[in-house]
Protein backbone atom coordinates (compact mmCIF):
# COMPACT_ATOMS: atom_id res chain seq x y z
CA UNK A 1 0.00 0.00 0.00
CA UNK A 2 2.90 2.36 0.37
CA UNK A 3 4.61 1.74 -1.77
CA UNK A 4 2.05 2.42 -4.36
CA UNK A 5 0.94 5.60 -3.17
CA UNK A 6 5.09 6.63 -3.70
CA UNK A 7 3.99 5.54 -6.79
CA UNK A 8 0.96 7.50 -7.39
CA UNK A 9 2.30 10.88 -5.63
CA UNK A 10 5.47 10.68 -7.48
CA UNK A 11 3.41 9.95 -11.27
CA UNK A 12 1.33 13.14 -10.22
CA UNK A 13 4.24 15.46 -9.73
CA UNK A 14 5.80 14.45 -13.07
CA UNK A 15 2.70 15.10 -14.63
CA UNK A 16 2.80 18.26 -12.71
CA UNK A 17 5.87 19.10 -14.57
CA UNK A 18 5.60 17.94 -18.02
CA UNK A 19 2.25 20.08 -17.27
CA UNK A 20 3.88 23.14 -16.45
CA UNK A 21 6.61 23.12 -19.03
CA UNK A 22 4.29 22.41 -21.54
CA UNK A 23 1.83 25.18 -20.39
CA UNK A 24 4.41 27.66 -20.99
CA UNK A 25 8.30 28.31 -20.99
CA UNK A 26 9.91 28.29 -17.55
CA UNK A 27 13.10 29.12 -16.66
CA UNK A 28 15.92 27.03 -17.03
CA UNK A 29 16.87 27.81 -13.25
CA UNK A 30 13.30 26.31 -11.99
CA UNK A 31 13.39 23.62 -14.17
CA UNK A 32 16.71 22.11 -12.88
CA UNK A 33 15.10 22.86 -9.52
CA UNK A 34 12.34 20.95 -10.10
CA UNK A 35 13.89 17.97 -12.00
CA UNK A 36 16.73 17.69 -8.51
CA UNK A 37 13.70 17.65 -6.60
CA UNK A 38 11.60 15.27 -8.36
CA UNK A 39 15.39 12.65 -8.36
CA UNK A 40 15.13 13.42 -4.99
CA UNK A 41 11.88 11.69 -4.34
CA UNK A 42 12.24 9.59 -6.70
CA UNK A 43 15.28 8.12 -4.61
CA UNK A 44 13.39 8.21 -1.43
CA UNK A 45 10.89 6.71 -3.48
CA UNK A 46 13.33 3.48 -3.97
CA UNK A 47 14.69 3.67 -0.57
CA UNK A 48 11.11 3.22 1.02
CA UNK A 49 10.64 0.24 -1.82
CA UNK A 50 13.66 -1.01 -0.91
CA UNK A 51 12.94 -0.52 3.36
CA UNK A 52 9.66 -2.18 2.75
CA UNK A 53 11.06 -5.20 0.72
CA UNK A 54 13.51 -5.53 3.89
CA UNK A 55 10.67 -5.10 6.24
CA UNK A 56 9.09 -7.54 4.27
CA UNK A 57 11.41 -10.55 4.21
CA UNK A 58 12.15 -9.73 7.95
CA UNK A 59 8.47 -10.61 8.43
CA UNK A 60 8.71 -12.98 6.60
CA UNK A 61 10.98 -15.00 8.07
CA UNK A 62 9.62 -14.45 11.33
CA UNK A 63 6.41 -15.91 10.19
CA UNK A 64 8.15 -18.77 8.62
CA UNK A 65 9.85 -19.67 12.08
CA UNK A 66 6.74 -18.98 13.91
CA UNK A 67 5.05 -21.81 11.72
CA UNK A 68 7.90 -24.12 11.89
CA UNK A 69 7.59 -23.34 15.33
CA UNK A 70 4.03 -24.34 15.58
CA UNK A 71 4.67 -27.33 13.49
CA UNK A 72 7.01 -28.83 16.32
CA UNK A 73 4.43 -28.37 18.84
CA UNK A 74 1.01 -29.89 17.01
CA UNK A 75 3.63 -32.67 16.32
CA UNK A 76 4.69 -33.02 19.66
CA UNK A 77 0.53 -33.16 20.63
CA UNK A 78 -0.01 -35.64 18.20
CA UNK A 79 2.37 -37.81 19.33
CA UNK A 80 1.16 -37.44 22.93
CA UNK A 81 -2.35 -37.98 22.23
CA UNK A 82 -1.03 -41.14 20.27
CA UNK A 83 0.57 -42.24 23.23
CA UNK A 84 -2.17 -41.60 25.49
CA UNK A 85 -4.89 -43.05 23.18
CA UNK A 86 -2.51 -46.08 23.44
CA UNK A 87 -2.19 -46.33 26.99
CA UNK A 88 -5.89 -45.62 27.54
CA UNK A 89 -6.57 -49.25 25.05
CA UNK A 90 -4.13 -50.66 27.21
CA UNK A 91 -5.92 -49.57 30.26
CA UNK A 92 -9.20 -50.35 29.06
CA UNK A 93 -8.33 -54.01 27.50
CA UNK A 94 -6.50 -54.77 30.68
CA UNK A 95 -9.75 -54.09 32.76
CA UNK A 96 -11.98 -55.84 30.65
CA UNK A 97 -9.33 -58.91 31.74
CA UNK A 98 -9.77 -58.53 35.02
CA UNK A 99 -13.41 -57.84 35.02
CA UNK A 100 -13.57 -61.39 33.91
CA UNK A 101 -11.77 -62.71 36.03
CA UNK A 102 -13.34 -61.31 39.07
CA UNK A 103 -16.47 -62.02 37.49
CA UNK A 104 -15.03 -65.80 37.07
CA UNK A 105 -13.85 -65.27 41.17
CA UNK A 106 -17.36 -63.82 42.26
CA UNK A 107 -19.69 -67.14 40.53
CA UNK A 108 -17.03 -68.96 42.32
CA UNK A 109 -17.29 -67.77 45.66
CA UNK A 110 -21.26 -67.46 45.17
CA UNK A 111 -21.27 -71.63 44.27
CA UNK A 112 -19.20 -71.73 47.30
CA UNK A 113 -21.38 -70.54 49.42
CA UNK A 114 -24.63 -72.88 47.28
CA UNK A 115 -22.02 -75.80 48.39
CA UNK A 116 -21.94 -74.88 51.78
CA UNK A 117 -25.75 -74.43 52.57
CA UNK A 118 -26.10 -77.94 50.10
CA UNK A 119 -23.81 -79.41 53.25
CA UNK A 120 -25.14 -77.46 55.86
CA UNK A 121 -28.73 -79.71 54.95
CA UNK A 122 -27.20 -82.52 54.42
CA UNK A 123 -25.32 -82.43 58.06
CA UNK A 124 -28.73 -80.91 59.35
CA UNK A 125 -30.56 -83.99 57.84
CA UNK A 126 -27.91 -86.46 58.93
CA UNK A 127 -28.42 -84.73 62.56
CA UNK A 128 -31.95 -85.51 62.84
CA UNK A 129 -31.76 -88.81 61.11
CA UNK A 130 -29.15 -89.49 64.00
CA UNK A 131 -31.12 -88.04 66.68
CA UNK A 132 -34.31 -90.11 65.26
CA UNK A 133 -32.54 -93.30 65.79
CA UNK A 134 -31.30 -92.56 69.52
CA UNK A 135 -34.75 -91.76 70.32
CA UNK A 136 -35.54 -95.51 68.86
CA UNK A 137 -32.74 -96.85 70.28
CA UNK A 138 -33.71 -95.21 73.81
CA UNK A 139 -37.44 -96.42 72.86
CA UNK A 140 -35.80 -100.10 72.57
CA UNK A 141 -33.65 -99.71 75.71
CA UNK A 142 -36.46 -98.87 77.79
CA UNK A 143 -39.01 -101.37 76.72
CA UNK A 144 -37.09 -104.67 76.15
CA UNK A 145 -34.86 -107.25 77.62
CA UNK A 146 -30.97 -108.05 77.47
CA UNK A 147 -31.40 -109.30 73.99
CA UNK A 148 -33.51 -106.80 72.81
CA UNK A 149 -30.34 -103.37 73.09
CA UNK A 150 -27.57 -106.10 71.71
CA UNK A 151 -30.40 -105.82 68.77
CA UNK A 152 -30.87 -102.35 68.59
CA UNK A 153 -27.39 -101.27 68.67
CA UNK A 154 -26.60 -103.75 65.57
CA UNK A 155 -29.38 -101.64 64.49
CA UNK A 156 -28.55 -98.34 65.00
CA UNK A 157 -24.84 -98.90 64.22
CA UNK A 158 -26.40 -99.41 60.70
CA UNK A 159 -28.14 -96.36 60.35
CA UNK A 160 -25.30 -94.75 61.71
CA UNK A 161 -22.91 -95.73 58.76
CA UNK A 162 -25.90 -94.51 55.99
CA UNK A 163 -26.28 -90.83 56.45
CA UNK A 164 -21.79 -90.86 57.31
CA UNK A 165 -21.50 -92.91 54.30
CA UNK A 166 -23.82 -91.51 52.14
CA UNK A 167 -21.32 -88.64 49.92
CA UNK A 168 -18.20 -91.04 49.56
CA UNK A 169 -20.11 -94.68 48.62
CA UNK A 170 -21.14 -92.04 45.49
CA UNK A 171 -17.64 -91.65 45.03
CA UNK A 172 -16.82 -95.37 45.66
CA UNK A 173 -19.76 -96.38 43.20
CA UNK A 174 -18.40 -93.74 40.18
CA UNK A 175 -15.18 -94.45 40.33
CA UNK A 176 -14.22 -97.37 41.93
CA UNK A 177 -13.34 -96.40 45.20
CA UNK A 178 -10.12 -94.64 43.70
CA UNK A 179 -11.39 -91.15 43.06
CA UNK A 180 -12.23 -88.21 45.39
CA UNK A 181 -15.53 -87.51 47.06
CA UNK A 182 -17.95 -85.05 45.02
CA UNK A 183 -17.64 -82.71 47.42
CA UNK A 184 -13.78 -82.89 47.59
CA UNK A 185 -13.43 -82.54 43.65
CA UNK A 186 -15.77 -79.52 43.08
CA UNK A 187 -14.86 -77.85 46.64
CA UNK A 188 -11.09 -78.38 45.46
CA UNK A 189 -12.25 -76.92 41.72
CA UNK A 190 -14.17 -73.79 42.92
CA UNK A 191 -10.65 -72.89 44.87
CA UNK A 192 -8.16 -73.54 42.31
CA UNK A 193 -10.07 -71.76 39.63
CA UNK A 194 -11.08 -68.26 42.01
CA UNK A 195 -6.92 -68.65 43.06
CA UNK A 196 -6.18 -68.52 39.54
CA UNK A 197 -4.74 -72.03 38.98
CA UNK A 198 -6.54 -72.50 36.12
CA UNK A 199 -4.97 -75.88 35.30
CA UNK A 200 -5.62 -77.80 38.17
CA UNK A 201 -9.17 -76.61 38.34
CA UNK A 202 -9.54 -78.14 34.76
CA UNK A 203 -8.53 -81.20 35.86
CA UNK A 204 -10.40 -81.37 38.98
CA UNK A 205 -13.87 -80.25 37.19
CA UNK A 206 -12.63 -82.51 34.39
CA UNK A 207 -12.83 -85.40 37.62
CA UNK A 208 -15.65 -84.65 38.61
CA UNK A 209 -17.58 -85.02 35.47
CA UNK A 210 -16.17 -88.36 35.02
CA UNK A 211 -17.19 -89.65 38.16
CA UNK A 212 -20.54 -87.36 39.26
CA UNK A 213 -21.71 -86.32 35.86
CA UNK A 214 -25.45 -86.99 37.08
CA UNK A 215 -25.23 -85.06 39.89
CA UNK A 216 -26.96 -81.63 40.49
CA UNK A 217 -23.81 -79.42 40.69
CA UNK A 218 -22.22 -81.13 36.80
CA UNK A 219 -23.56 -78.27 35.05
CA UNK A 220 -21.56 -75.78 37.25
CA UNK A 221 -18.66 -77.74 36.66
CA UNK A 222 -19.13 -77.55 32.95
CA UNK A 223 -19.98 -74.08 33.00
CA UNK A 224 -16.15 -73.50 34.96
CA UNK A 225 -14.42 -75.27 32.47
CA UNK A 226 -15.99 -72.84 29.81
CA UNK A 227 -14.86 -70.06 32.46
CA UNK A 228 -11.22 -71.62 32.60
CA UNK A 229 -10.70 -71.74 28.69
CA UNK A 230 -12.14 -68.20 28.71
CA UNK A 231 -9.75 -66.37 31.14
CA UNK A 232 -7.14 -68.68 29.20
CA UNK A 233 -7.99 -66.76 25.92
CA UNK A 234 -8.58 -69.72 24.14
CA UNK A 235 -12.52 -68.63 22.68
CA UNK A 236 -12.65 -71.94 20.67
CA UNK A 237 -12.61 -74.32 23.63
CA UNK A 238 -14.57 -71.59 25.48
CA UNK A 239 -17.56 -71.89 22.99
CA UNK A 240 -17.27 -75.78 23.08
CA UNK A 241 -17.26 -75.90 26.84
CA UNK A 242 -20.60 -73.49 27.06
CA UNK A 243 -22.25 -75.11 24.17
CA UNK A 244 -22.01 -78.16 26.12
CA UNK A 245 -23.80 -76.32 29.60
CA UNK A 246 -26.78 -74.99 26.87
CA UNK A 247 -26.78 -79.06 25.81
CA UNK A 248 -26.01 -81.21 28.10
CA UNK A 249 -27.76 -79.13 31.12
CA UNK A 250 -31.44 -77.64 29.62
CA UNK A 251 -32.39 -76.83 33.07
CA UNK A 252 -28.90 -75.74 34.52
CA UNK A 253 -29.04 -72.43 36.25
CA UNK A 254 -25.97 -71.83 34.57
CA UNK A 255 -27.74 -71.27 31.32
CA UNK A 256 -27.62 -67.82 31.30
CA UNK A 257 -24.31 -67.37 31.96
CA UNK A 258 -23.86 -69.69 29.82
CA UNK A 259 -25.42 -68.12 26.56
CA UNK A 260 -23.54 -64.33 27.91
CA UNK A 261 -20.05 -65.50 27.84
CA UNK A 262 -20.43 -67.92 24.82
CA UNK A 263 -21.45 -64.43 23.11
CA UNK A 264 -18.73 -62.87 23.92
CA UNK A 265 -16.04 -65.46 23.55
CA UNK A 266 -17.70 -65.71 19.52
CA UNK A 267 -17.00 -61.87 19.77
CA UNK A 268 -13.70 -62.29 20.99
CA UNK A 269 -13.01 -65.04 17.95
CA UNK A 270 -14.39 -61.81 15.60
CA UNK A 271 -17.81 -63.67 14.95
CA UNK A 272 -19.37 -60.49 15.84
CA UNK A 273 -23.47 -61.61 13.56
CA UNK A 274 -22.88 -64.69 16.18
CA UNK A 275 -21.97 -63.14 19.31
CA UNK A 276 -24.38 -59.91 19.09
CA UNK A 277 -27.25 -62.91 18.35
CA UNK A 278 -26.34 -65.01 21.42
CA UNK A 279 -26.54 -61.91 23.55
CA UNK A 280 -29.58 -60.27 22.41
CA UNK A 281 -31.23 -63.86 23.34
CA UNK A 282 -30.03 -63.42 26.68
CA UNK A 283 -31.91 -59.92 26.94
CA UNK A 284 -34.58 -61.91 25.61
CA UNK A 285 -34.81 -64.80 27.31
CA UNK A 286 -33.65 -63.79 31.08
CA UNK A 287 -34.56 -60.22 31.73
CA UNK A 288 -33.86 -58.60 34.90
CA UNK A 289 -30.59 -60.82 35.39
CA UNK A 290 -27.12 -59.48 35.81
CA UNK A 291 -26.73 -61.04 32.78
CA UNK A 292 -29.19 -59.60 31.04
CA UNK A 293 -27.74 -56.22 32.02
CA UNK A 294 -23.86 -57.36 31.14
CA UNK A 295 -25.19 -58.29 27.69
CA UNK A 296 -27.06 -54.72 27.03
CA UNK A 297 -23.68 -52.73 28.30
CA UNK A 298 -21.47 -54.91 25.71
CA UNK A 299 -23.79 -54.58 22.90
CA UNK A 300 -23.57 -50.54 24.06
CA UNK A 301 -19.84 -50.80 24.01
CA UNK A 302 -20.20 -51.96 20.20
CA UNK A 303 -22.62 -49.57 19.21
CA UNK A 304 -25.59 -52.47 18.13
CA UNK A 305 -28.91 -52.16 18.97
CA UNK A 306 -30.68 -54.12 21.61
CA UNK A 307 -32.90 -55.81 18.99
CA UNK A 308 -32.03 -56.61 15.26
CA UNK A 309 -34.14 -54.08 12.89
CA UNK A 310 -36.41 -55.13 10.94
Amino acid sequence: MRVRNIAIFSAAMLAGALGGTLMGPRPAEAVAREIIELQRDVTSLLQGQKDLSTQMTQDHTVMKTLVEQSGDTVGKLNGTMSALQKSMQDVTANSGARLDTMSTQVQGLSDNLEEIKSRLGKLNQQLVDLQNTVQSLDAKISGGGAGTPSTGASNSGGAMAQPSGSVPSSGAAGGGGAAPSADTLYSNGLRDITSGKYDLARQEFHDYLKYYGDTDLASNAQFYLGEIAYSQRNYDQAVTEYDHVLTNYPKSFKLAPAHLKKGMALIELGQKTAGVRELRDVIKRFPGTEEERRARAKLKELGVAVTASR
